[in-house]
């Protein structure tokens, strides 16, 4: 039985098209494996479904970089000049912004240019700083306090006495079963 020819249009039916574009694209990647091995051809697709997946398939003779290098070389057109360019346009601008909040960073740290200031950013910059230093002396507190606690911790165990149950008297002989007029206690 013959097959009959299809007409090359939209499929309609989103479940239809997505079987018909997942077994187009699976004989696609098959002749492609049949060229690279067939003929020692260099083979790479690059296939987005209209959901935004993608999919490819490279020689497995060669790289994704050593391909579009090649495609470089051989049609004379530079594709990654334009991204390069704007990513150093894109750093300067970082560069850029990066030394301005330096420099903010400097003038209110060091003081300079606090006359340029107004007195309403004057207080904000007070209030700033003592918001700081009130962070600050909570850390230093908590730090300490950590500090003093582990430090007693640490001598507590190196007290020979370390483990030992205090009841408060140094009347041990009562410990050991003595009673007060020196004879043996029988505890029962």
């Amino acid at each position: 039985m013959a097959r009959g020819k299809i007409q090359i249009k939209r499929i309609e039916n989103a479940t239809n098209r997505q079987v018909t574009y997942s077994k187009r694209r699976n004989g696609l990647f098959k002749k492609a494996h049949e060229l690279t091995v067939l003929c020692d051809a260099t083979v790479s697709l690059i296939m987005v479904s209209n959901s935004g997946k993608i999919h490819e398939y490279i020689s497995p003779s060669t790289t994704t970089k050593q391909f579009f290098d090649q495609f470089q070389k051989t049609k004379g057109v530079d594709i990654w000049s334009s991204h390069y360019e704007a990513m150093q346009e894109h750093l300067k601008k970082l560069k850029e912004v990066n030394r301005s909040l330096r420099k903010q960073i400097r003038q209110r740290v060091l003081g300079e240019c606090l006359n340029d200031m107004s007195f309403d950013e004057l207080r904000g910059v007070e209030q700033e700083m003592e918001g700081a230093v009130e962070v600050i002396r909570k850390r230093k507190l908590r730090s300490a306090t950590e500090i003093n606690r582990n430090l007693r911790e640490y001598d507590a165990r190196d007290d020979p006495h370390y483990g030992l149950v205090k009841n408060g008297r140094e009347d041990y002989e009562s410990a050991f079963g003595y009673s007060s007029n020196g004879g043996p206690r029988i505890f029962a």
